[in-house]
């Protein structure tokens, strides 16, 4: 899929921080921080019931990422962003948040 005025990236998973690495910053001066989350939920598939359960690569940049930095894991949040290719020839794909929160 190739066009890109129809083409839609946005995800939104809910769970709890397994890891969170350090702060770090681009060349650029960009803060970046990149995290694990454990998603666990019941869904229905075609008609029937069916866990799940996955880890998620989780990347928080700029200002996401400096109050990201407060999380701990164990804290169960909500985080909304778009998917991406880990590198740039990765299959491996990332969840880069734009928005999260903690739930309590």
């Amino acid at each position: 899929m190739t066009n890109t005025t129809q083409a839609t990236n946005r995800a939104e998973l809910s769970g709890v921080l397994i890891e969170r690495q350090a702060l770090r910053y681009t060349p650029a001066g960009i803060a970046v921080l990149d995290a694990r989350l454990g998603h666990g939920s019941e869904v229905l598939e075609a008609g029937h019931p069916r866990r799940i359960e996955f880890e998620a690569a989780l990347r928080f940049s700029g200002a996401v990422a400096t109050r990201a930095e407060a999380l701990a894991p164990g804290d169960r949040i909500v985080v909304s962003g778009f998917l991406a290719a880990r590198r740039k020839l990765s299959r491996s794909l990332v969840l880069h948040v734009t928005e999260f929160a903690r739930i309590h």
